[in-house]
């Protein structure tokens, strides 16, 4: 029950990076680079799930999922499934990369972009050769908060995936089963098992971290 709890958190928390990494990084980008009047409201909503309460995050995502929602119109159903587990993930994790991402691109120097610009490297290559890389460390740390925030999700996938064992029980909501059961023994374990986890990717980052700035001492 906890290693089959902690195995779809893993494979929920890597999707749902995976998929905030690539749609975070355009978001702070624009934001970041773009002097469009509508990045205050974009920000806003952005941030926006990181003062919801997460029960209220999962409402909205039923909603839009439901069977009145514009998902199952087109024929798609996600609701109860693991694939709801990872979307609801993916949301409360967002702002966190994308705020964390945003504050690196904008310290980077616009005329590092600019003379590689001057050189004849399109856009897109002066953001993968320059921006990227010089933000890497804040892009990096974005990353590590969102894995570990949905390694941690707990209410809004109650909400949206359900709480089924075996299809979208991740180890959050296992822990809650054991101590709603009194099985505080197998509850500490989880709790424990879950921390171990947790703190090993902080600590994985932070090793990264100082590697990366030994490095940059280095070659100065």
């Amino acid at each position: 029950m906890i290693w089959d709890g902690l195995l779809l958190s893993l494979r929920v928390a890597l999707l749902a990076t995976a998929l905030v990494t690539v749609v975070g990084l355009l978001i702070a980008l624009w934001l970041a680079r773009s002097n469009s009047r509508g990045k205050s409201l974009v920000k806003t909503l952005v941030s926006l799930p990181m003062v919801l309460p997460p029960s209220v995050v999962g409402y909205y995502l039923l909603l839009f999922s439901g069977r009145s929602g514009p998902l199952n119109i087109l024929g798609i159903n996600i609701v109860f499934t693991w694939v709801a587990a990872v979307v609801a993930s993916a949301v409360v994790a967002l702002p966190l990369m994308v705020l964390s991402s945003r504050a690196a691109i904008a310290s980077v120097d616009p005329t590092l972009e600019k003379a590689a610009g001057s050189l004849g490297s399109p856009p897109w290559k002066v953001v993968w050769d320059v921006t990227l890389p010089l933000a890497r460390r804040g892009i990096l740390a974005g990353i590590v908060l969102a894995f570990a925030r949905g390694l941690g999700e707990f209410g809004a996938t109650l909400m949206v995936a359900g709480n089924i064992p075996g299809r979208t029980q991740t180890l959050p909501l296992v822990i809650y089963d054991l101590v709603q059961a009194n099985r505080m023994p197998e509850a500490n374990k989880a709790v424990l098992l879950m921390t171990v986890v947790a703190f090993g990717s902080l600590l994985a980052v932070n090793r990264l971290e100082r590697q990366a700035e030994a490095r940059e001492k280095r070659y100065a």
